[in-house]
């Protein structure tokens, strides 16, 4: 045989490839015995141990029981029940199915959510040939459909609107369900879409023939009594950090005026460290207007509320996730289960009137390990939220006067170019390369010569005081007539104070 006709293969995965070593008080997904093709996605997605939520859930969902958990967003539920619905299929497969048929059922109540699940499925079932449809309203029905016609779907994710539609025109029937998931059911609650997912839950085999998982940010006498005729004898899961914000996040609540506001967000969006801006209000209106008003001054930025079609939507979420633009104008639709990496900061432009909203809006910085910062500000119209913010999050929230150095613009403009002169400064191997332009105070009184420079930088001295950074530039002036006026190696010393944000 020549080495033409050889077909070489690409060597098989095995576990031992996935090392992972034990931890006292960690559970490892080694230890729940998982299928080899899931447990090859799960290396690939970098989880190493189960979180909380999941190291409590796993054990019973694997094993078929009905589990009710309480959990908020980013404790990891969703690869919890993804990874139950997952080795369920693998481990049970079906000789025939049918087209529309799904055996998994995840609901959501939010389009943004329902996508980021179906997603998160896709990168789990990557080395699996289970096949993974997300159904959400706002998106090409025809596609959704053609979908749905051209392959089977092992699990749907769906949002309960357009899933009743696809119902009801027989496109999508449910008596196959083996697991159903009801992820954030007291947001489906708040919304209004009990009616829907009961009509829904009536077209999936009972209760004792299928498996039921609902999660929910907190566990009210109506979410108990859902629990109770959707389920078969579950088990519940509570989980629930002692403090509801996260320690990567430095919070501030600066008191200011409504008139205030917009000139102050100008100001911080334009500071150097506003790297990768949220900002968030709480009605379409003001969003809007915002993201208008900041195009204006010539700040890049894009809006994310309801009045947005989805696939705009979609086509936003992934400009702003790959730094196409600095600054999302949003409203809480994406407060919610929306996972964007390196947020330097959340500005709360209005405080939410729901205390939990704060928890899911600051919580989009300060992830994946990194510190991020959250501004509020409160004005005469939403102050009075404070407190039940603090109640619900149980910890003090300290509200600040606003900082120096964002109560006018010349003092941003100034902290924008002493980062740029200095930045540009310390990059040159040689100091004498590069003449910076300052201003100055008039060396010498009787010429104006103040618009001209007044020499070449030799060095750049940063120190930190208690006042801010105090930079000193070295500058060889160029005038040897003025020799006398300095030292004998004709340098002088000019001293820059700047204002600058508090580390």
């Amino acid at each position: 045989m020549t080495n033409q006709n050889k077909r070489y293969r690409r060597p098989r995965w095995h576990i031992a490839q996935f090392k992972v070593e034990e931890a006292a008080g960690k559970v490892r997904f080694h230890d729940l015995f998982l299928p080899i093709a899931l447990m090859r996605a799960i290396q690939e997605v970098g989880y190493q141990y189960c979180s909380p939520i999941q190291a409590m859930t796993l054990p019973y969902a694997l094993a078929g029981f009905d589990c009710i958990g309480k959990a908020q967003t980013g404790t990891g539920k969703t690869a919890a029940f993804l990874i139950t619905a997952i080795t369920d299929l693998l481990e049970h497969r079906l000789e025939e199915q049918y087209l529309g048929e799904p055996r998994a059922l995840i609901l959501a109540p939010t389009r943004e959510l329902a996508l980021q699940i179906a997603e998160d499925a896709q990168q789990l079932t990557k080395y699996s040939r289970l096949k993974v449809v997300a159904v959400v309203g706002g998106m090409d029905f025809e596609k959704q459909q053609k979908q749905l016609a051209e392959q089977r779907v092992d699990i749907m994710v769906a949002t309960p609107g357009r899933l009743i539609d696809f119902m009801n025109r027989k496109l999508v029937f449910l008596d196959q369900i083996e697991l159903l998931v009801i992820d954030e059911a007291d947001r489906m609650l708040d919304m209004g879409f009990i009616p829907d997912i009961k009509t829904i839950v009536r077209a999936t085999p009972r209760t004792e023939n299928r498996q039921t998982l609902m999660f929910s940010a907190t566990f009210s006498q109506d979410i108990l009594n859902l629990a109770e005729r959707w389920t078969n004898e579950p088990v519940q899961v509570e989980v629930e950090p002692l403090t509801k914000t996260s320690d990567d996040v430095e919070q501030h609540v600066y008191i200011i005026s409504a008139d205030e506001k917009y000139q102050v967000l100008r100001r911080i969006l334009r500071r150097p460290e506003a790297d990768r801006v949220l900002v968030f209000a709480n009605r379409k209106d003001i969003v809007r207007d915002l993201s208008e008003n900041l195009k204006k001054d010539g700040i890049e930025c894009e809006v994310l509320s309801g009045d947005v079609p989805q696939n705009k939507r979609i086509r936003t979420l992934d400009g702003f996730k790959e730094g196409k633009f600095e600054v999302l104008v949003a409203t809480d639709v994406a407060g919610r289960g929306i996972h964007i990496d390196g947020v330097s900061h959340v500005i709360n432009y209005t405080l939410p009137e729901d205390a939990e909203d704060y928890v899911h809006r600051i919580g989009r910085t300060g992830r994946a390990g990194k510190k991020g910062v959250s501004i509020s500000f409160a004005c005469e119209d939403d102050s009075f939220l404070i407190p039940a913010i603090e109640e619900y999050v149980k910890a003090k929230i300290d509200v600040e006067m606003l900082p120096e150095h964002l109560r006018t613009d010349e003092i941003v403009d100034a902290a924008v170019e002493v980062d740029s002169n200095v930045d540009s400064a310390l990059e040159e191997d040689s100091p004498s390369v590069t003449p910076v332009q300052t201003k100055v105070e008039d060396l010498d009184d009787e010429d104006d010569d103040s618009h001209k420079p007044v020499g070449e930088v030799t060095a750049v001295n940063v120190d930190q005081t208690e006042a801010g950074p105090e930079i000193t530039v070295d500058v060889d002036f160029n005038d040897p007539d003025d020799e006398d006026d300095f030292d004998g190696d004709n340098i002088g010393n000019v001293a820059i104070e700047a204002d600058a944000p508090k580390s």
